[in-house]
């Protein structure tokens, strides 16, 4: 018995007239749900060739509904994987708020000024970020440690380390 493969569907099926007619309306509607207009084309040149490889073309009445629940599933696809993707961190940064706490001045008045800005500092802090940069910086435990003490993941004690000391950054500028 000798099975019959279909081709893919050709332009003059049901991704070529949408391709044309909804183009510039799925572009704008991407370009709400993503960060830029590149990513937004991206995500629309990949709706279209998803489109394309629809191997029953007939089967899809209202290509519209169809080619925006692809273009949905692609933008939740997109941020799924944004999501897992590692989040760095500046070490420079927790090297300069670690001295920033370990600051050693020569005048009394000095250092209290110091701790009350580190002190303020650390109050703006939720207090998960606060706990994590204090076990880290004044206790010198280690990612594993931190993390067995608040019962949490490794992940989230460097990705909330990574974002208290980013926050400590930004309201050190914004003074």
């Amino acid at each position: 018995m000798i099975k019959r493969v279909s081709k893919p569907s050709d332009d003059s099926s049901t991704a070529g007239p949408a391709s044309e007619q909804y183009y510039t309306e799925l572009h704008r509607f991407l370009v709400r749900r993503l960060r830029g207009s590149q990513q937004a084309q991206d995500l629309a040149q990949e709706a279209y060739l998803r489109l394309l490889r629809v191997e029953r073309a007939e089967l899809v009445r209202q290509p519209r509904a169809y080619l925006y629940r692809i273009a949905v599933n692609l933008v939740s696809e997109f941020r799924l994987r944004a999501r897992r993707e590692p989040i760095t961190y500046d070490s420079e940064t927790v090297a300069e708020l670690a001295e920033i706490a370990g600051v050693e001045t020569n005048s009394d008045a000095q250092r209290a000024a110091d701790a009350e800005q580190v002190e303020a500092l650390l109050e703006q802090l939720p207090p998960l970020y606060r706990a994590i940069l204090i076990l880290r910086k004044r206790d010198g435990l280690s990612y594993p440690e931190i993390a067995q003490q608040l019962d949490i993941s490794v992940h989230t004690v460097k990705k909330y380390l990574a974002r208290a000391v980013a926050k400590c950054r930004h309201a050190n500028w914004s003074e």
